[in-house]
């Protein structure tokens, strides 16, 4: 194999791969599952007009939700595995275009049971839990249900909204296939004039290397080519919106932002003391901007000069198994169940672990546990990709907690917690790096790595989630969100974030284009509000040890029990107060100052 090609799929060894007959020995398993799924809509139509009849009409109905719910987990989990595996693959996006058209039919059909749990009486739904105890484990969820009970219609109407999910996920999916599967670039060209293949999964780590004329052609290159597509992307950008609207609308909300919210219990108020605390705090990333141009010695410092290590030298390669040695190291911390855990998981493939042509870009774990996780990888043998493996098995490890300690109704967390875990275990992972060395060079490397990251996730996921919320805002005032007007907005928020020591170089204005977390409905923030609660969880069980381990496992076993700024309560940590954030920003300030000295 040439050392700089993509591989194809079937040259990837399979202990590199996910072992998805763990969900369904075969296509045509999951094809009979299938098949069969699709009858589901005629027994949920049985219940029709039942629910606030009886306690045992209502409790078969739940549990026939719940056994629906797993099905569909594993359906979606193995269709979404094996199209990502190989975009360019079309029966597996075959796969999941049925996935995703059998879950619309099914959620089509039990429209009817959110406004008929709701219209049950509050004395009547007593009387139920009375006389069927099991009813018990579904209070959280039906509550969850009826407190917004102003946001949902007539069953007719919430039929109709359901059979339009199809079409709202359409701007996702048509962005998704352009980004993932037709978007081709041309090869970056270092100084001495090799060729090195550029795609979405190669940028980053081209734009790490030590020589600039590389970077600056991966980053030209890139931008060029989404450039060429602006107009598409925006017009999927725009289509997004114009279905959040029409979503919020039709529930009575006065915003998107107000609708994504409410489904997870978060109020708007941490969304926006995120901006604000960040604002507060911009001087620090302006030193920080500063020390790195200082410390790369150049008389510019240009966006593509971000994610080059500002030591160098110091950077190594760390072999896939290397990595999983010292995050299973580092994570001792967390006890023996937690790494046998992880153990079970590097062993048992349940991580599909390099890149291949045509394998979806990024990282991710698949948040299903039935039964158990699967993590997405694009290995590339270097720190970041150990702390990337730390990151996704911590988001999977959640989820298996979860759904091990909870009913199925709230196994699932929601996502305002979903990146606490995996950044938590980032924390611990930097922490017990810093603690093996004393070599002022690696320590200033790590310094460095642990910057990137309060950098790359505090404040530029914060920096999204504010042009994300003036999407929605210029959408709500009836604006169509243009190539133009979104490279110009975005332009203006980089340069206020980065200040006046870095140079934002044209092609930054279209990075919106290869951002799809722009799809995810007000996801970003999240990144940055679990980010700091990670660093005072992390603190605080390295300072306090057990009695905080103890109290974070109850939270990674929460689910969705309780709303989640209670969850994080549990683990010690307060989202309601802008204090967290400018406590993580805090720590940022002081890793400045000390890498300044050590440089």
């Amino acid at each position: 194999m040439e050392a700089n090609r993509i591989p194809e799929r079937n040259e990837i060894p399979a202990e590199y791969t996910w072992d998805l007959t763990d969900i369904f020995e075969s296509d045509e398993a999951w094809l009979s599952e299938y098949e069969a799924l699709m009858h589901v809509p005629e027994k949920l139509a049985e219940y029709e007009g039942r629910l606030g009849g009886s306690a045992e009409a209502l409790l078969e109905f739940l549990q026939l939700e719940d056994d629906i719910s797993v099905r569909l987990e594993k359906l979606m989990g193995y269709a979404g595995c094996k199209a990502d595996q190989d975009t360019t693959d079309s029966r597996y996006q075959d796969l999941r275009s049925k996935g995703v058209g059998c879950c619309v039919a099914i959620s089509g059909a039990a429209a009817f049971s959110t406004p008929e749990i709701i219209a049950i009486p509050e004395q009547t739904l007593d009387g139920f839990f009375r006389s069927r105890p099991e009813l018990g484990i579904y209070r959280r969820s039906l509550y969850r249900l009826r407190r917004r009970a102003e946001h949902i219609l007539s069953p007719a109407e919430e039929r109709l909204l359901a059979a339009a999910g199809e079409m709202a996920d359409a701007p996702d999916s048509i962005c998704g296939a352009l980004r993932n599967a037709d978007l081709h670039f041309d090869d970056a060209v270092d100084s001495e004039g090799r060729r090195h293949p550029l795609s979405a999964g190669t940028l980053v780590p081209l734009m790490e290397s030590t020589d600039r004329a590389l970077r600056k052609s991966a980053f030209d290159n890139c931008y060029r080519r989404y450039g060429e597509f602006r107009n598409t992307v925006a017009a999927t950008l725009d289509s997004q919106f114009k279905q959040l609207r029409f979503f919020a609308g039709a529930r009575k909300y006065p915003s998107t932002l107000s609708a994504a919210l409410d489904a997870t219990e978060v109020p708007e108020s941490v969304y926006l003391n995120l901006i604000d605390s960040v604002h507060r705090n911009m001087d620090k990333m302006h030193r920080y901007v500063a020390l790195r141009k200082k410390l790369l010695g150049v008389d510019e410092l240009h966006m593509y000069d971000v994610y080059t290590p500002v030591v160098p030298d110091a950077a190594v390669t760390i072999s896939y198994d290397e990595a999983k040695k010292t995050v299973l190291e580092a994570l001792s911390v967390l006890g023996g169940d937690y790494t046998e855990l992880l153990e079970l998981g590097f062993n048992s493939r349940w991580i599909d672990v390099y890149e291949n042509r045509g394998k979806r870009s990024g990282a991710y774990s698949s948040g299903s546990s039935r039964p158990h996780p699967y993590v997405l990888l694009n290995q590339k043998d270097n720190l970041e990709s150990m702390f990337t493996i730390a990151h996704e098995m911590g988001h999977a490890l959640h989820s298996y907690y979860s759904c091990h300690n909870q009913p199925v109704n709230t196994g699932d967390y929601v996502i305002f917690v979903a990146e606490v875990a995996s950044t938590c275990n980032e924390v611990l992972l930097m922490r017990h790096l810093l603690g093996k060395t004393r070599d002022k060079k690696e320590r200033a490397y790590l310094i460095n790595h642990f910057l990137d990251q309060f950098k790359g996730t505090v404040y530029r996921q914060t920096m999204f989630a504010e042009f994300e919320l003036e999407m929605g805002r210029l959408s709500e005032a009836g604006q169509a969100l243009t190539a133009d007007l979104l490279c110009e907005r975005y332009r203006a928020l980089n340069e206020l974030y980065y200040g006046p020591d870095m140079v934002c170089d044209e092609g930054i204005s279209l990075e919106w284009a290869r951002i799809p977390h722009f799809f995810y409905n007000y996801y970003v923030f999240q990144y940055a509000t679990g980010f700091s609660a990670a660093v005072a969880i992390a603190e605080r069980i390295l300072a306090e040890g057990a009695p905080a381990v103890a109290d974070y496992k109850r939270f990674l076993s929460g689910g969705s029990s309780t709303d989640p700024i209670s969850l994080l309560k549990i683990a010690g940590v307060d989202m309601s107060r802008p204090e967290s954030i400018d406590s993580a920003l805090a720590l940022f300030g002081e890793l400045i100052t000390e890498l300044d000295k050590l440089s």
